[in-house]
């Protein structure tokens, strides 16, 4: 089971399948309608094969097919260069956040007109992605957090804030993220040393949140890349703290590991992707029939419980129980990463990681 999360969890991060899978979409037929939807791959998209495209087809009579998109940007790219061919790979997919700005940079994406998705009220605030001048680029389909781990026979008590990373009792004790796009180590610096990620908001903060944030690197034994060597090591206490996948790890407890997730008081750091429609799309009317489907909390319920992600409605508005909400999600605020900057300073950002952090 914890092998299937780290596949699952590798993909969800990454942007994920491999690119021979698209030319292996599966389709379940329905009468007349049709939408291609683009989906996170491998466990991720069976998942959805399995439990939300059926009854979507069911309740709507408009068939799916679902294309799992390739590893990275590349599917942005290649919807971007399918737009201008006036061609449309997917009608809808699940983009990173970075993605949709990137796309939104050249109108790529459809804005979506919320007077026809109404369940859209049932949406947390930040899930809605929007345009500069307000129109709506994507809606929030999926997020997951990254929360600070540690092994429990090594840390008897849980700590409670991220600040336990610059703790010098902490020396060789932690595995940390090894990309400034992924770890949001910066964030987290900002909210736990800096009152919160507006310190972001200029170079010259940044520097200093970078600053604050090198403090740490006498305590990493590993920057990891491979999240199953990590979970590894946190399991046998080589590594006893860092962060990791909140979900994948209580897995990893249920199944009887010494590990436990936590929730720092500054918050788990929450990331996600958002559905958006290709300007190339001619299923407009499916699309946002799909994204309000998508929207209801009894769905967003059924993917907390069957893909492990967080709900992008408010939590009221579902049916999880406590056990069940805090196994994929927490009521404290989270830290949400700074996306802009990771599409507009990624070059100088990932210069000064190298130089300042894991050089």
């Amino acid at each position: 089971m914890i092998t299937t999360s780290i596949k699952r969890r590798t993909l969800l991060g990454a942007g994920l399948a491999g690119a021979s899978m698209l030319a292996m979409p599966s389709v379940l037929r329905a009468q007349d309608k049709s939408l291609k939807v683009g989906v996170y791959g491998g466990y991720f998209k069976t998942s959805f094969d399995k439990n939300i495209f059926p009854e979507f087809t069911k309740a709507t009579g408009i068939a799916v097919e679902s294309i799992a998109e390739p590893t990275g940007e590349a599917w942005l790219v290649q919807l971007e260069q399918a737009a201008r061919a006036g061609q449309a790979p997917a009608d809808v997919s699940m983009m990173s956040q970075v993605a949709m700005l990137k796309g939104q940079s050249t109108e790529l994406w459809t804005p979506i007109d919320m007077a026809k998705i109404k369940n859209g009220s049932n949406l947390i605030d930040r899930f809605i992605n929007k345009y500069p001048d307000g129109r709506v680029a994507g809606i929030g389909a999926v997020s997951w957090y990254i929360t600070l781990v540690t092994n429990t026979d090594v840390f008897k008590e849980a700590p409670t804030s991220w600040a336990a990373f610059w703790d010098p009792a902490n020396a060789d004790k932690l595995g940390l993220l090894a990309l400034v796009s992924n770890s949001f180590l910066l964030e987290v610096t900002a909210k736990t040393y800096f009152g919160g990620t507006n310190a972001l908001d200029t170079e010259e903060g940044i520097l200093k949140v970078f600053e604050k944030l090198a403090e740490v690197k006498p305590n990493v034994r590993l920057w990891y890349r491979d999240e199953a060597q990590f979970e590894q090591s946190l399991k046998s206490g080589e590594i006893p703290m860092g962060q990791y996948y909140h979900d994948v790890t209580g897995l990893a407890a249920a199944d009887g590991n010494p590990v436990r997730s936590t929730f720092p008081k500054e918050g788990g750091i929450q990331d996600s992707g958002c559905w958006a429609l290709s300007r190339a799309s001619q299923k407009s009317e499916e699309a946002h029939i799909f994204i309000d489907y998508m929207c209801q909390p009894s769905i967003q319920a059924t993917l907390s419980r069957k893909v492990g992600t967080s709900p992008t409605v408010r939590r009221e508005v579902t049916d999880l129980t406590d056990k069940e909400f805090a196994a994929v999600s927490s009521d404290i605020e989270p830290i949400v990463p700074r996306y802009d900057l990771y599409q507009s300073k990624s070059d100088w950002l990932n210069q000064k990681w190298t130089e300042l952090i894991v050089g």
